[in-house]
């Protein structure tokens, strides 16, 4: 085990996340953009994206069985070739044939990837880092991530409005081939682990184990998991729902001042994203896992200035400016908890149960977004007028999470 954080090992594969997610941000706004330009059909391009997230959602957990089963680097190092390779094919044939289900094809592969690699990543951590670093470890990829969603779209769009869709393409294959050829040099400790029978037979006995450790063995870690999965469910949904909607539809603003002003807010979700993962980073000695209701209480108290503002001011730049600020704070609270969360799964789980555990993890949280999005879809469909009740209705049930979250780390510590 590497006592310092910054070892040639970890070293590589943070150098091998920038690379590989600045590609995987710049290539996942491109290829939407262009079916969207393509054939100006907003029905057409939520279908398409709609469907690729399908994959992340049932690779997530294959992907966690293979990461506790074969060296973890290895995987990277197939994956980031994977995707070079994907993306050249679309290249190459994207000027012939039918080019919507070729792009629909290329986007399910891509979420799919990314689905399985990510608890790789997050499975190494353990093998690559001492306990007392997980924080810190956890913070420096999440802050990767948010960089890469911050100016990943940013940079995405820069060189395809001047260049066109085909060379941001071949950038990104680039990308990808250079971050697997230096994952070729990550050592990353390894025990292979016995296995009887076939492919599935293995693959359902790994993930029973791994919801059986989860629901009885490590309790905490499921409630844990019902935590995040209800901030998914009922605080981050309405952010990703409230923000385009009451931007672009409720505030007293024009079209075009609106969408512009959409992209900052957006650009502000990530920022707090960014700012989030340092903070993790920096007070991480200070992060102790029984204080994390603390940060869903701050995630809640930041959700109610916003529904405050509805009510009050009729003004479309104040309302817009609280909901910015508000969202900012919510983001970097937020990043935080997730950070902790992490950290703390990591630390409670045995190495050959990790990647199976971060993978059901994921999975379930992956399922929790969308039926939240469904439900503020719905909340504020019914509540037109009242959108300031939706808002409300979000941050009581944050202020009950927090509650159940600090009694639920409380008796795990009298435990």
């Amino acid at each position: 085990m590497n006592q310092k954080l910054f070892s040639k090992d970890f070293t590589l594969v943070v150098i091998g996340q920038i690379i590989s997610l600045f590609g995987n941000a710049v290539v996942r706004f491109a290829l939407p953009l262009y079916l969207l330009n393509l054939t100006g059909s907003s029905a057409l391009y939520g279908t398409v994206t709609a469907f690729a997230f399908i994959p992340a959602i049932l690779l997530s957990p294959i992907g966690g069985i293979v990461a506790d089963r074969v060296n973890k680097r290895n995987i990277m190092v197939i994956l980031d070739f994977f995707t070079a390779a994907v993306i050249s094919t679309f290249s190459l044939l994207m000027d012939g044939g039918n080019i919507i289900l070729l792009l629909t094809v290329t986007l399910m592969l891509l979420f799919g990837i990314a689905g399985a690699y990510q608890p790789s990543v997050q499975a190494s951590i353990p093998a690559l880092t001492s306990q007392e670093h997980f924080m810190a470890a956890n913070s420096i990829i999440n802050t990767i991530s948010s960089f890469a969603s911050l100016i990943g779209p940013v940079l995405g769009g820069v060189l395809y409005s001047a260049y066109g869709l085909k060379p941001v393409l071949w950038v990104c294959v680039v990308c990808f081939l250079v971050s697997a050829v230096m994952e070729i040099f990550i050592h990353i400790p390894f025990q292979k682990q016995s296995s009887q029978g076939g492919i599935w037979k293995v693959a359902k006995s790994d993930f029973a184990e791994s919801i059986r450790f989860i629901r009885k063995e490590k309790p905490v870690i499921g409630k844990t998991l019902m935590v995040i999965c209800a901030i998914n469910l009922f605080l981050a949904a309405m952010i990703t729902v409230s923000v385009p909607y009451l931007v672009t539809e409720v505030f007293d603003l024009e079209a075009s001042q609106a969408n512009r002003l959409y992209g900052f807010a957006e650009g502000a979700l990530a920022l707090g994203g960014l700012c989030g993962g340092i903070g993790a980073g920096v007070f991480a000695d200070r992060l102790a896992i029984h204080k994390s209701g603390n940060l869903v209480i701050a995630c809640a108290v930041s959700v109610f200035p916003i529904s405050v503002s509805l009510v009050l001011f009729s003004s479309g730049i104040i309302n817009y400016m609280v909901l910015t600020v508000c969202c900012f704070m919510i983001m970097v609270f937020s990043t935080i908890l997730t950070v902790q969360m992490m950290s703390f799964i990591q630390t409670e789980t045995p190495q050959n149960l990790i990647g199976k555990v971060i993978a059901v993890i994921f999975t379930i949280c992956m399922c929790a977004q969308p039926l939240g999005n469904a439900l503020y879809g719905v909340l504020f469909e019914i509540c037109k007028g009242k959108e300031s009740v939706v808002v409300l209705f979000s941050g009581i049930v944050s202020l009950a999470l927090a509650i159940s979250t600090r009694k639920i780390f409380n008796h795990f510590l009298e435990e």
